[in-house]
């Protein structure tokens, strides 16, 4: 039985969430991310603007395959900040994100168990206040054919749950989509459905998700 890959989402409304405890404000602000640069970037655009809070700390996750994963508490007790913070994003799912959660002290010590809980309920809040987009990774096909095969493949793509990107309608009929697995089966299902008169160009891979009926190129 083929592993089942695990589902991927990045941020697509970034959105910030703040929560108190015992009198610390922690507050989470999110970007979307494609470098480190970005996100250090963004770090250091959150403590220039919370300049007078004692902690800026920050996670992030970078890369296809998740290569760059790094985190900081920032002055906090060691790994009470960074990390459960990191958790959360890896729990979530989230791929090329960076939160910085800025924390006003409010004279009350919380505690290393305290603090765990209050980082990782602000990041916890923002993720639910952002918008999330699942990402998807296929390659595109352009199908032409006849307009006797056209029913033909529209049915195929649409019974193997293959995302439609556009049609273009002339002579023949040109079919632009999204593969994400089994391309070889594909083609040759296309091939024996119309008796080799569909003719298949493969392109290249892309990343996308769909928010609101709409596809959005990642």
């Amino acid at each position: 039985m083929p592993v089942q890959q695990e589902k991927q989402w990045e941020i697509y409304t970034a959105k910030e969430a703040e929560i108190v405890e015992k009198k610390s404000r922690f507050i989470a602000a999110f970007q979307t991310v494609h470098t480190e640069e970005e996100a250090l970037a963004f770090v250091a655009a959150k403590k220039k603007e919370h300049y007078s809070a004692r902690h800026n700390c920050f996670a992030y996750i970078i890369g296809p395959e998740d290569e760059i994963k790094r985190f900081s508490d920032d002055g906090e007790p060691s790994q009470t900040a960074g990390r459960p913070m990191m958790d959360v994003l890896e729990g979530a799912h989230l791929h090329n994100v960076v939160v910085v959660v800025t924390r006003y002290f409010g004279g009350v010590l919380l505690g290393t168990g305290g603090l765990v809980r209050a980082y990782q309920g602000a990041v916890s809040a923002g993720v639910e206040a952002c918008t999330l987009i699942e990402k998807t990774s296929g390659t595109k096909l352009s199908i032409t054919t006849d307009y006797n095969g056209y029913g033909k493949i529209e049915y195929l793509l649409r019974e193997r749950g293959i995302l439609i990107l556009n049609t273009e309608y002339d002579a023949d009929v040109t079919i632009h989509c999204v593969v994400e697995r089994d391309e070889d089966i594909v083609e040759t299902e296309i091939t024996d459905r119309t008796a080799g008169t569909a003719k298949c160009q493969w392109g290249e891979r892309m990343s996308y998700g769909i928010v609101d009926g709409n596809i959005v190129y990642l």
